[in-house]
Parts: structure tokens; sequence; C-alpha cells
């Protein structure tokens, strides 16, 4: 019994012996892998930074609004019985759009007018007499009375018809119109919507911080949604002279051509207020530049003893345009900075150029 269970020690210690030295064979053996491998060369993409001119611009938002615009309705109530113009003509000032039912108004006026010599008639001979001293004060006070009630009468019915035309009160665009032949309006009843689109404006804030940066006449660049592609020219027109206390803004108006039509009221568009360009400016790729909560930074190539290696550098990130960033510190001209391949990169890491298009814009912006 003894003897089978030192066999059976004997046999444990073996199997156990023979795993352990496996085992610290195995790691020698990586070990030594390890320490002979070739240090890792990662790939990249890399650009030489070069000067360039860089337009600083200031970004805001807006609606676009007509040079001038207005919602015609109804002064008088009445029946409507004449209705010159159709949706979407273009009208001129002074022209008629609607006319309300004034019969009543004209016989009125046509009343009094045919009254209106014998009491002018009356007034002046009652004038001559009492200036003779043929007749009393206060006959030559009625007769005159009688003539100056009568003319004003006439003009407050030329009054009461006029309000019952309504008419285009500047040059422009009328659009659907709301009312049909043949129907009672009431007073304020909306008709139809006029809009001068010759010129339009663009009417946006900005930081009362970049009120010193602009002036009336500015150039301007403006982007609408519905127009992808096309940019619109324009320039400040008017500059609000308070500024907001609760948010800090200004309200800026800008002026732009609208020759083509392409521009409505009400459209949400992006303004670009044009700087003075700047030259001999580090521009970089934004893929060069890994954002992190601790700051901005771009990898550096760096060639010694033919290696090439990258250094991380800090730098500050100004304004961003596209694919673009303006740099206002941390590169200089010259440098030779990585555009992709980050990911793995640290400081003093062993790279590999290599040429790649995955990081180069397409033409066209596929669909989804």
């Amino acid at each position: 019994m003894k003897k089978w269970t030192f066999f059976m020690l004997l046999i444990a210690l073996i199997l156990f012996g023979s795993v352990i030295g496996f085992n610290m064979f195995k790691q020698k053996k990586i070990a030594e892998y390890m320490a002979n491998m070739p240090e890792p060369e990662f790939p990249v993409t890399v650009v030489k930074v070069t000067p360039e001119d860089w337009v600083p611009t200031i970004n805001a938002i807006g609606f676009v609004e007509p040079n001038q615009g207005v919602t015609l309705t109804a002064q008088a109530s009445g029946q409507i019985e004449k209705i010159d113009f159709e949706s979407g003509n273009k009208v001129t000032t002074g022209q008629v759009l609607v006319q309300v039912d004034s019969k009543v108004e004209n016989a009125e006026l046509k009343s009094s007018q045919a009254k209106l010599p014998a009491a002018k008639a009356k007034y002046l001979r009652y004038k001559g007499l009492f200036s003779k001293g043929s007749i009393s004060q206060e006959a030559y006070d009625n007769a005159q009375a009688d003539y100056f009630s009568l003319s004003a009468d006439i003009e407050s019915t030329k009054a009461a018809i006029e309000r019952r035309t309504i008419t285009a009160p500047f040059d422009g665009i009328v659009g659907l119109r709301n009312v049909f032949l043949g129907q009672f309006l009431t007073t304020g009843t909306d008709v139809v919507r006029l809009e001068d689109t010759s010129i339009m404006r663009l009417r946006f804030t900005v930081p009362q911080t970049d009120i010193s940066k602009i002036h009336v006449d500015q150039q301007i660049n403006i982007l609408a949604d519905s127009y992808p592609g096309k940019t619109f020219k324009g320039k400040i027109s008017a500059i609000e002279p308070a500024v907001n206390a609760q948010s800090g803004l200004i309200q800026v108006q800008a002026d732009i051509p609208n020759n083509d039509g392409q521009l409505r009221s009400g459209m949400f568009a992006r303004a670009s207020i044009i700087m003075p360009t700047l030259t001999e400016q580090i521009i970089v790729p934004q893929t060069a530049i890994t954002y992190t909560l601790y700051g901005d930074s771009i990898y550096v190539v760096e060639e010694k003893d033919g290696e090439k290696r990258v250094k991380q550098q800090v730098v500050t990130v100004g304004e961003r345009k596209g694919s673009i960033a303006h740099i206002l510190t941390g590169i200089e001209d010259g440098q030779t900075i990585v555009t992709s391949g980050q990911v793995r990169l640290s400081n003093n890491s062993k790279v590999k150029v290599v040429e790649s298009d995955a990081t180069t814009p397409p033409e066209t912006t596929p669909m989804l």
C-alpha cells in the first residue's frame, strides 16, 4: 500500500512539473519573440502645411423678408361687385384690385354735387349783399355754413367711396386671392397678400461682441436650403441701434437683389458676413485635428535617421469651414501633419506614409 502511494505521488509530481516546465518554456519563447519583434510601423496619410489666404466670416441665421409686404383688407362692409386681378399677377401702384358695391354712396355724392352750385351762388350773393349792409350777419353766416357743410359732405362721401375701392399701395406681386365675386365683405377681411420682391431683406442677429466687426454696406453671402450650392450676394443695409439686454444680441438687416425672383419671404437662410482677408494663414483639413476634453492637437511627422516618427502638438483652432479649419497657434509653415490614422498613434510612434483617398470629400453627397 505504501509502495503504491509512493508511485502515485511520484507520477503526480512528474505531471505538475511537466506542466510548470512547459509554461515556463512557453513564456521564455514569447519573451524572446517580443524582444526580437520589430517596432510597429503605423500607416498614415499626411499633408505638408503651406500658408494660404483665409477669409474670416461671422455666421448667422435668419429669415427672408420682402422689401415691402402687406395683407390688403377690407375697410368697409359690402358686396364685391368687381375683381380686377388674378392670383400671382404683377400690379402697379394705384391699380384697382377689388371694388365693393358703393351705389348708395355714389347716389349721395351726385345729390350733394347737384346742390353745390346753388349753395355756392347763394353764399357769394350773400357775401356781396353783406358787404353793402343789405342783409344781416346771421343770414350771411347761415349761407356760408350751408356751402362749407355741403362741400365737406362731398369730401366725406368721396372718402367713403375710396374706402370701398381696394387698390395696390405699391408695385409688387399679389398672392392667392381670398375673396370671390359677389361675396359680402366685412371690415377687416383679408383680401390678398401683396409683396414687393424686387429686393429681399434678411434679418438676423449677431452677438454684441461682434459689433465692432460689422458695418453698413458690408458684403455678405446668403445660403438658402431651397437652392443648395447657390450663393446669393447681399450687403448690410441697417444695424439696430440698441442691443437686446436679455440676450446680448443685436439685430442686423441685409438687402439682397432678387432679380430672378428665386427668394421668397419666410425662407430660412444662413448668412456669412465677409471680413477682411487674412494672408499667410495655416489652413489644415479638419480630419487632422484630434479633439479631446483636454484640448485639440495635431500629429506632426518628423524624420530622423531615415525613420518617420510623430510628435503630438497642442493647437488653437479658429474658424471652421466645411472640411478645413484655421489654425491660430501650434503649427508652423512647412511642417508635415497626419491627416488620417491617428487612432493608434502616440508620441514618438513610428509611421509609414501611404496614399489614400478615404478622407477626400466626394463631389456629390451619396443618397441614403
